[in-house]
């Protein structure tokens, strides 16, 4: 079941799957399986093992497992005519929308101020501090910025590169000159620091190392409860929160500045690394603000074809 489960995963990504979570949760519905002594996939053992847990975490993680089950079993099916498929309903995922934290330019000078004065190391508070800094003024995927290589830091065109992101894409992001100069101050800070780097990763540990996305994370939320940054907001600001600000705030300047938002909207879907310019529109419910400007650009044009 080991072996079935590598080639699924392998066969599912040279079509260009991700499967990141899939790839987490299927090695314990296999452990699942070797437990019960069970040879296939049945609706009884992928319920069982969906259903751990109980409520709370478990609740929302059920469904979870039960569609990347679902889909292990769809491939099994194929060369084992007795696994059973899990029906679609078995356990609903009712997935909640979570209003995105738009971060202001005070939040973000606060979060580099705490990175930069509670941090003891010289050269983590500096990675901490570019990092926040980057996904603020960039609007790339945390993921994106944490994979980033020396080498993909443009400094005569004031480019990134960013290599096979999401959905096996890369693409090419302009930063402005204040970016480039943070990018580059903390860069003379690394060398000097970080003489001997364990990867070529452009933000390092203190080991040298590529920084690790649990740690950033763990870090982050430090930095955020200190700050006191979010403390009265609904939900607890994230990390990809800065995606969404960026998103957001680029909107906003462009209906304050009456351009056509309609025709410059596939160009942020490319600068942000989305499939298509649907997943970009998504942003226009992120803020009220937001929303009630392209309510009102739609009640005047409306009018103005009436009149």
């Amino acid at each position: 079941m080991e072996q079935a489960l590598a080639d699924y995963l392998q066969l599912r990504r040279s079509l260009g799957h991700e499967l990141a979570e899939a790839g987490w949760l299927l090695p314990g519905f296999v452990a699942h399986l070797d437990a019960r002594g069970s040879r296939t996939v049945t609706i009884e053992t992928a319920l069982a093992w969906a259903q751990q847990g109980g409520t709370g975490r478990g609740a929302s993680v059920g469904p979870r497992r039960m569609t990347a089950v679902r889909g292990f079993a769809r491939y099994l099916a194929g060369i084992d005519p007795d696994t059973e498929v899990p029906p679609l309903g078995l356990m609903p995922h009712q997935q909640r929308w979570r209003r995105p934290f738009i971060y202001s330019p005070a939040d973000v000078d606060m979060l580099l101020d705490q990175a930069r004065r509670s941090i003891v190391s010289p050269l983590r508070a500096a990675t901490y501090a570019t990092l926040i800094g980057l996904l603020a003024a960039s609007g790339i995927r945390i993921g994106e910025a944490i994979k980033l290589d020396r080498g993909d830091v443009d400094w005569v065109e004031g480019v990134l590169l960013i290599r096979e992101s999401k959905f096996g894409k890369s693409r090419l992001v302009p930063l402005a000159a204040s970016s480039m100069a943070a990018l580059q101050d903390y860069t003379r800070l690394r060398d000097e620091l970080a003489t001997r780097p364990e990867a070529p990763s452009f933000f390092v540990s203190l080991s040298g190392t590529r920084l690790v996305y649990a740690v950033v994370s763990q870090t982050f939320r430090q930095l955020i409860n200190n700050a006191g940054v979010g403390a009265d907001a609904p939900c607890p600001p994230r990390l990809h929160d800065f995606r969404h600000t960026f998103a957001v705030r680029t909107l906003l300047g462009w209906y304050h500045a009456d351009d056509d938002v309609a025709a410059k909207i596939p160009s942020l879907s490319t600068y942000l690394g989305h499939r298509e310019p649907s997943s970009t529109y998504w942003y226009m419910s992120a803020a009220p603000e937001l929303l009630a400007l392209a309510a009102a650009r739609q009640d005047t044009a409306w009018s103005a074809a009436r009149s």
